[in-house]
């Protein structure tokens, strides 16, 4: 299994840079089957029946880029320096992507904005590890005030992340503060369409998992099947676990809402086979002839060329189809990618 084989041409105007408004007006390709339909998310319930569950995560995006300055020998000019947070680690501290990270030594501190510092305790594998001056809700509110949303590398290498992205790139049910990504298929939900789907007898389950830069990181090998994924950490609750048992029982279809919901929930029934309560770092690879233990349909935007992300839907809809919902979305001019449209795809 090549490489090569998940590539197709995109566009680049295609790449969205905003998201539409209101959020449910994004356009909706529709693959059932054979069959492709064009709509809107507005138009979801038409596909889903009494019964069916939702599975939303529940990650709260942090605003983790950062810039600040670096003083040396209390000089008053002193280097910028950008960062990137990418998770928190034992000690409490952040291990963060730092920009140039070679010209800051050991010891020394950035400040940033808001009265929020961070000092670099240490730096290896092109990371560095720093300890902020705040915790708990001071360093939350110092970040809030500092910090900007981390929009991927193909929005940012178009535009600075500004003040309407800490609304357009968080979700309307956001509470679990953790990630550095956003779980982008559920920006296209708000509480009008929620509350149409609830009426209509569709349920919705809450998981975490916390979206990590990795996510962005390109696949190197060409045999696909030897690439190593980047660890993320997510929880399905005992709570999360029996509603979606009790749905499958009841001939319900179980439908994640975007790539991190499935990868968790398949996550959480690979040693049985049923979905299970389970905690932890989930590295899970999903691509072709992956067996689909929970996962009846999915949302999801549409992904990168070569991605991770296009060999899990190529495993759950087929390569060949895959590659006709791609061509048929390029065609009809589908907005691509984080702020981009959507699709639900319902395999045979």
């Amino acid at each position: 299994m090549k490489l090569s084989d998940f590539d197709f041409d995109l566009p680049e105007a295609l790449i969205a840079t905003r998201p539409v408004r209101p959020r449910p007006a994004a356009r909706l390709l529709v693959a059932e089957g054979d069959a492709i339909t064009d709509a809107h998310v507005a138009d979801l319930g038409r596909w889903l029946r009494p019964g069916d569950r939702l599975i939303l995560n529940d990650t709260k995006v942090i605003p983790a880029r950062l810039s600040g300055m670096r003083h040396r020998d209390g000089s008053e000019s002193g280097a910028r320096i950008e960062v990137t947070l990418l998770e928190p680690v034992p000690g409490g501290q952040w291990a963060a992507l730092v920009k140039p990270l070679k010209k800051l030594r050991e010891g020394e501190r950035i400040v940033f904005g808001a009265g929020l510092s961070a000092d670099l305790v240490d730096k290896s594998e092109g990371r560095g590890h720093l300890r902020f001056n705040l915790d708990g809700t001071d360093f939350d509110a110092a970040l809030a005030e500092a910090g900007a949303m981390p929009l991927p590398p193909y929005i940012a290498a178009r535009r600075a992340a500004d003040a309407q992205d800490h609304e357009d790139y968080q979700t309307v049910w956001a509470r679990h503060a953790g990630a550095v990504a956003a779980p982008t298929a559920s920006l296209h939900f708000d509480e009008a369409l929620l509350a149409k789907l609830k009426a209509q007898g569709v349920e919705t389950t809450h998981v975490t998992l916390h979206v990590g830069a990795g996510t962005f990181l390109p696949v190197k090998v060409e045999d696909v099947t030897t690439h190593r994924m980047h660890a993320e950490w997510g929880e399905v609750s005992p709570n999360a676990a029996a509603e979606i048992a009790a749905t499958r029982a009841a001939g319900g279809r179980i439908i994640p809402v975007g790539t991190t919901a499935l990868r968790l929930i398949e996550t959480a029934a690979r040693d049985t086979g049923e979905i299970a309560p389970w905690q932890g770092d989930t590295d899970i690879f999903i691509y072709p002839g992956f067996d689909f233990r929970v996962t009846d349909a999915l949302m999801t935007n549409f992904h990168l060329p070569k991605s991770t992300l296009m060999m899990l839907v190529s495993g759950l809809m087929g390569q060949e189809r895959i590659r006709r919902i791609y061509d048929h979305a390029v065609e009809a001019e589908y907005r691509f990618f984080s702020y981009g449209d959507a699709s639900l795809l319902i395999p045979e």
